[in-house]
């Protein structure tokens, strides 16, 4: 796109999003003449794009009402619900806020004048993936791995896994993905030699270097492959009772076919599980208030778990 046509479409934006706007404003926040903003309003007019002038001390310049960008693959429900879904985008700070406006900004520009009123009201969905945890290093460590991605240089960095283990890991970093309000790092680990996924909060001692690499073309599908490889993976019956006091518990982590409320207020949850140690955890938090009923052989690991904890808190009498 050349200078002058990204700039007559930055004009037709700001004309579309705005009542009325001044030609000096317009110069300003697009850093040219005066001349050269009436000579693209000229342009514009030429185009097709039906600009009307008033003069006085509330003059300027703005589209008639009527006029929107064609957007004839998409209804006003459609443009409200991309727009919404942009925004959510922003939230996680992906990309650039230059970016994301100058998108909002295109969005919003498929949307007539005559509208503007309704897609207020058409916002009926916010959506927010800001992390719980969001500090400056956080983003710093993203904007990192963001900019080593786009440049394919690898990375060195220490990773504890899942079972404390740390170890000094060479990866060719492939993409960055949000679940469940956290941020993974995929990529192709050298030490491992295959690919892996990488919880960014548990990174340390980042560091890119110098060397880069040729992209693996398979790893977004791979990258599907694992993420989905959990729920295919055969879990076992277990029946839980819990308390009523973890309710909101149960209704956020289990499906509601899966629940049934007792008359007394208790919760008994039939599921399948294929994760072991996640299951003995949940139940060590919830201590109390959650009890497996079945199978006998999962209670027992439990019971076990708490014992060894238990046995590491004992204080023999001393004299």
């Amino acid at each position: 796109m050349t200078m002058k046509l990204e700039r007559l479409m930055t004009i037709t934006i700001l004309l579309l999003n705005r009542k009325r706007i001044q030609a000096q404003e317009l110069a300003d926040q697009l850093e040219v003449s005066l001349r050269t903003i009436y000579r693209d309003l000229d342009s514009l007019g030429q185009a097709g794009i039906p600009i009307v002038s008033y003069t006085g001390m509330e003059g300027g310049y703005e589209i008639m009402d009527s006029f929107r960008l064609d957007r004839q693959l998409l209804s006003f429900d459609e443009l409200t619900a991309l727009s919404a879904a942009l925004r959510g985008l922003e939230s996680t700070k992906a990309y650039d806020r230059s970016i994301m406006d100058r998108l909002l900004g295109k969005v919003g520009a498929m949307v007539a004048q005559a509208e503007q009123g309704r897609a207020g009201e058409g916002e009926s969905i916010q959506i927010d993936f800001t992390p719980w945890k969001n500090s400056e290093e956080d983003q710093r460590r993203y904007d990192t791995l963001h900019q080593a991605i786009k440049d394919r240089k690898l990375l060195t960095f220490k990773y504890t896994s899942r079972k404390g283990e740390e170890l000094e890991r060479v990866v060719e970093p492939m993409v960055l993905v949000m679940k469940s309000y956290s941020w993974y790092l995929y990529g192709y680990c050298r030490l491992r030699g295959d690919y892996r996924i990488f919880k960014l909060s548990r990174i340390r001692e980042l560091h890119v270097q110098a060397d880069t690499f040729i992209r693996r073309t398979d790893s977004l599908a791979q990258l599907n492959d694992r993420w989905a490889a959990p729920e295919r993976r055969e879990g076992i019956p277990v029946t839980l009772q819990f308390q009523a006091s973890v309710a909101v518990f149960v209704m956020n982590r289990f499906d509601e076919k899966d629940i049934e409320r007792l008359p007394d207020g208790k919760i008994i949850v039939r599921t399948t599980c294929s994760n072991e140690n996640w299951l003995i955890g949940m139940v060590l938090h919830y201590r109390t208030d959650v009890i497996v009923l079945e199978p006998a052989s999962m209670a027992a690991k439990v019971r076990q778990v708490a014992l060894d904890i238990a046995r590491q808190y004992d204080v023999s009498d001393e004299g």
